[in-house]
């Protein structure tokens, strides 16, 4: 089956093509024949498409809305210039999967798209205000351009983390917050550290029962989940993705009380200060140069810069501590997993987040953690470390694919 995987926001859609089935997903035989972007729909936008093999093309044009960006894109993936030989038309797209940022706590899994499950993820907006409305806005102009009767489906960011029990999702708060506006930690980048949960098992030759490790998504949003048995038990995001480690721009935890006393000194209302939080803060906060994790660690290293280097500092002890708790709420763990853009890419993170843990027998391999980058995976932690450190690159669109292949064909175990 050829699934088109739309990942769409408020002014951007961006997708993959993925030729994929059951006997794909058994053989680990699945194609990525095309993927691109689509960004600042409503004017005139820019177009990346790249293709199997190809070189990225990048072109502008004038893009009205979700539905009109869609519509590029099928023209693009249909036409004679784009390669792709195994799709000539529209009828040669035989699915959609679609990211879909918050489930709540209604949707534990993915589900094939119908009016009711569209109703329940417009129900989920005052969780995700900022993205469910795009996502939604992805599946009705899905739904617009093929019709109605071709199968879609909804895989949602927070899923994963729904094994969460009570100790590690309420909040300390009045418990009929929970039970009036469910407010509790939902955790996000779910389908991300799902993957690589899932790939670790792969390498190791693991039952989904034995797998027992910390996954660290380091990019320019990050988050950790504690796995046991295969479950995520904890995650670093909260009821936003706002909580947790430091990102790129969002501060991660912070004392809550700060918003009172800045806010007042500042003349910031509380909608400012959230946008303070999300846009302004993290490593660009703290280094006032950049959320680009390469160009800090450039700066940091060339001209010394001193707050590039503490921005690069906190961040990496943030993780560690992280990591450190998550040992201490598992019980111990067999390894440590790294991806996103930073956790597959950078080694000198890699190297920072991992020498803090050698008194519990962490042994990092220099060389190994060195030549692992770009979209390599492996092991990278000497043999006979207490705790195995890999890097697994994520791949959400893969599982979005995936997902949406087993439950058009009725399969329904958990991976």
């Amino acid at each position: 089956m050829n699934v088109l995987v739309l990942n769409c926001g408020s002014s951007t859609v961006k997708f993959q093509l993925i030729a994929t089935d059951l006997d794909h997903i058994a053989q680990e035989a699945d194609e990525h024949l095309a993927g691109g972007l689509v960004e600042r729909i409503g004017g005139e936008a820019i177009i990346t498409f790249k293709a199997r093999g190809g070189e990225a093309r990048r072109t502008t044009a004038p893009v009205r809305d979700t539905r009109a960006a869609v519509e590029a894109v099928i023209r693009w993936v249909t036409s004679a210039d784009s390669g792709i030989g195994e799709v000539r038309s529209v009828a040669d797209i035989h699915a959609v999967g679609h990211r879909v940022v918050h489930g709540g706590e209604r949707f534990t899994q993915s589900v094939l798209v119908n009016d009711e499950v569209l109703r329940g993820i417009e129900d989920c907006i005052d969780l995700a205000p900022l993205h469910n409305p795009g996502n939604i806005r992805g599946i009705q102009a899905a739904r617009e351009v093929f019709g109605a009767g071709l199968p879609q489906a909804a895989v949602f960011d927070t899923a994963f983390h729904q094994t969460l029990p009570p100790h590690a999702y309420l909040y300390a708060l009045p418990y009929q917050w929970y039970r009036r506006h469910r407010v509790r930690r939902y955790g996000f980048h779910g389908t991300s550290h799902r993957y690589v949960a899932y790939r670790y098992r792969r390498l190791r030759g693991l039952e989904r029962g034995q797998t027992n490790i910390i996954t660290l998504h380091l990019g320019n949003g990050c988050s950790a989940a504690a796995i046991r048995g295969g479950d995520s038990v904890d995650t670093s995001m909260g009821m936003t993705p706002l909580e947790g480690l430091v990102m790129g721009t969002r501060s991660g935890d912070i004392d809550p009380a700060i918003m009172d006393y800045v806010g007042a000194k500042e003349g910031l209302s509380p909608q400012e200060f959230d946008s303070v939080l999300n846009k302004q803060s993290g490593l660009l906060g703290i280094s006032g140069l950049t959320n680009d994790m390469r160009e800090l660690l450039d700066e940091a290293h060339e001209s010394g810069d001193r707050r590039a280097s503490l921005a690069v500092e906190i961040f990496c002890y943030r993780v560690r501590k992280y990591v450190g708790a998550y040992l201490a709420a598992l019980g111990g763990a067999d390894a440590l997993v790294f991806t996103g853009g930073i956790g597959e890419n950078s080694a000198e993170v890699r190297r920072l987040v991992c020498e803090g843990l050698a008194w519990m027998g962490l042994e990092l391999d220099s060389a190994l953690n060195e030549a692992t980058a770009g979209r390599r995976e492996g092991l990278i932690s000497r043999e006979g470390s207490r705790l195995a450190v890999y890097v697994i690159p994520t791949d959400e669109e893969l599982l979005i694919a995936r997902d949406t292949v087993r439950l058009i064909r009725g399969v329904r175990q958990r991976f």
